[in-house]
C-alpha cells in the first residue's frame, strides 16, 4: 500500500458510519494467484484498520478485491485464484478483522465450490466475526474483454438480505447493475443498503456509472455503495479502471465519492431514517403491480 492512498470522512453523528475501499492491484500478475492474494489482502490491511479506528460499521471492497480482473483473458491459470468460502484463506482472515473492529465487512472474492464449479462472490461477515452468508453474482457477461463464463457460474441465491448487527444489507455484484429486477428483490427482501463491488473501465458504461445505480437507489428507496478499482492492469490493458467509487442516497443523489485514480479508503455516514421517510412519501411498493409484469418472468 503506498503511503499517498487517500482517506475520506466526515464526522456526522447519530448517523450509520459505513465505508469502501477501492484499490489498483499493486503485483505482477506474473505472480501466483495464492502469491497475489496474499499481496492485496496485506494492502488492504491498513485501511481496514484505519476504517475501524475511524468508527466504522459497515465496510465493502471491491469485486474479485485481492486479484487481478483476469475476465479479459481464458487463461485457466486463474481458476487457481479460487478459494473456499467461508473457511479459505481470506474470509478466515477477514473474520479476525471483523471481530477486532467489531464491524461488518463484505468479501468480494472468487470462489470454489468443488473442482469445476466456480463463482464470483460476496461473503458477509457480521461485527463479531461469524459468518453469516453470501452472494453468487447473478448476471455473467460474455463479450470481447469481459470473458466471465469462462471463470463463473450463474449464481442463484435468491436475493439475500443479511441481518448484520448494524442493519439489512444485500449485495449486487458489477455487471448485475444494469439488471433493475435484482434492486428490486434485494428492497422487497428488506434491504436498506445495498452495495455493489464492481470492476468496469472507461468506455461504453462509463456514463452509466452515476446513472443506473442513482435511479436504482431512488426506484427503490435504499442507499447504494458502488465500489470501483482504480489503474491498468497487465498483461490485458483493457482500459483504465476510473475508481470514483460512492454512496448514493434513497433520493438518487451522491453524496460522498472517492476519486477516479487513487487508492482509497471512502467513508461515509448514511441517514437512515431516510429510507422510511422516502418509502413512505413515494409509496413505490405499495403502487407496483406486480399481477400486471408476468412478461417478465413468463419467458423469453
Amino acid at each position: 500500500m503506498s503511503n499517498d492512498s487517500r482517506i475520506s470522512y466526515r464526522e456526522d453523528a447519530g448517523k450509520l458510519r459505513c465505508a469502501v475501499i477501492q484499490m489498483g492491484l499493486n503485483v505482477s500478475t506474473d505472480l501466483e494467484p495464492a502469491q497475489i492474494r496474499d499481496a492485496m489482502n496485506e494492502a488492504h490491511l491498513p485501511l481496514i484498520d484505519q476504517a475501524g479506528e475511524a468508527g466504522v460499521k459497515i465496510l465493502c471492497f471491491q469485486e474479485v478485491f485481492n486479484q487481478p480482473y483476469f475476465c479479459p483473458s481464458q487463461d485457466a491459470k486463474w481458476y487457481a485464484a479460487a478459494e473456499r468460502v467461508p473457511d479459505g484463506p481470506t474470509v478466515t482472515l477477514m473474520q479476525q478483522y471483523a471481530k477486532k473492529h467489531q464491524m461488518v465487512i463484505i468479501v468480494p472474492l472468487y470462489e470454489e465450490v468443488q473442482p469445476g464449479v466456480y463463482y464470483n462472490t460476496a461473503a458477509v461477515i457480521d461485527a463479531d466475526g461469524s459468518y453469516l452468508g453470501k452472494y453468487h453474482k447473478t448476471h455473467i457477461p460474455q463479450v470481447a474483454g469481459f470473458w466471465e463464463k469462462f471463470f463463473f457460474k450463474p449464481g442463484k441465491s435468491d436475493w439475500p438480505v443479511f441481518d448484520t448487527a448494524y442493519g439489512r444489507i444485500g449485495v449486487y455484484i458489477c455487471y448485475d447493475r444494469h439488471f433493475p429486477e435484482g434492486w428490486r428483490a434485494l428492497a422487497l427482501n428488506g434491504a436498506e443498503i445495498i452495495f455493489n463491488p464492481s470492476a468496469t473501465v472507461a468506455g461504453l458504461s462509463q456514463y452509466l456509472w452515476e446513472l443506473e445505480q442513482p435511479a436504482s437507489a431512488a426506484a427503490n428507496g435504499c442507499y447504494i455503495a458502488a465500489i470501483n478499482r482504480v489503474g491498468h492492469e497487465q498483461p490485458w490493458d483493457i482500459g483504465e479502471f476510473y475508481g470514483s467509487s460512492y454512496f448514493v442516497n434513497p433520493r438518487g443523489q451522491i453524496e460522498a465519492q472517492a476519486s477516479a485514480t487513487e487508492d482509497e479508503l471512502l467513508i461515509h455516514d448514511l441517514d437512515m431514517a431516510m429510507v422510511r421517510e422516502v418509502r413512505n412519501n413515494w409509496q413505490f411498493f405499495r403502487d407496483r403491480r406486480p399481477d400486471a409484469y408476468t412478461r417478465l418472468t413468463d419467458g423469453e
